[in-house]
């Protein structure tokens, strides 16, 4: 199962109103664990970015003005996201912004390259109805330290949301769950541990529950008419006096 968790920073909040996206992050999971191969990209959008959104992302024009434009890398952009279920934060917003800048290179919708697209604010709210849903509430929630992040970026935030994602989604592989500092398995400090039970106390049948036992099979043997299925088990064996 491949997953690709993304997010872009852009230079306002409406493509129709002629704003780009300024900045591209990519996080790869394959079968939930993040491989390492990610995808980062800075754009050119020809264009300033509006005062609020450069104070979310602090990416300046003159630093975005001798970045590749979107046509320059849709071709790498589309063969990474080819078949892979993509996860963003509220993800109508970025669908939009994709989807107008793969029409401008004469493409089709991101879903024509993607498996699927999943909302991660939407299954948050599913889970926590009420309560506030940013990323940055979710990476409290969950114990993910985002001290580092004071602007916005799209690849820390995809990183951010791809342990929120996994935190959102894990299931219980095991029988415990404990805090272990040496394990290094995750960032709030949860370990899906293995059940031992060589540690559990073995407990013997006392002689009055035998005795009920034996009662219970002899009543069986009697309503099939003959050697009930228990009498040809082995016989328990009793710890000595």
């Amino acid at each position: 199962m491949r997953q690709i968790i993304f997010d872009t920073e852009t230079t306002g909040l409406d493509p129709a109103q002629g704003h780009r996206i300024v900045e591209i992050g990519c996080v790869e999971l394959v079968n939930r664990m993040s491989t390492g191969n990610n995808l980062h990209i800075y754009l050119n959008p020809d264009r300033d970015s509006d005062p609020e959104a450069l104070a979310v992302h602090g990416l300046t024009t003159e630093f975005l003005s001798d970045k590749p434009r979107f046509s320059e890398v849709a071709d790498e952009f589309v063969k990474f996201i080819q078949g892979a279920e993509l996860i963003a934060h509220n993800a109508a917003f970025d669908v939009k912004f994709f989807n107008a800048e793969l029409a401008k290179t004469g493409r089709g919708p991101i879903t024509e390259f993607c498996e699927t697209v999943t909302d991660s604010l939407m299954h948050a709210r599913s889970m926590f109805p009420g309560k506030r849903n940013s990323l940055d509430a979710l990476c409290d929630r969950f114990g993910i330290s985002n001290a580092h992040r004071t602007l916005h970026g799209a690849l820390l935030d995809s990183q951010l949301l791809a342990e929120v994602w996994l935190a959102m989604t894990r299931g219980q592989d095991a029988l415990l769950i404990d805090v272990d500092d040496n394990a290094g398995t995750g960032s709030d400090g949860l370990v899906l541990a293995k059940f031992d039970a060589s540690g559990l106390p073995v407990l013997y049948a006392s002689a009055e529950e035998l005795a009920e036992h034996e009662a219970y099979v002899a009543a069986l043997d009697k309503s099939v008419g003959g050697e009930s299925i228990w009498r040809k088990l082995d016989a328990p064996v009793v710890a000595a006096a």
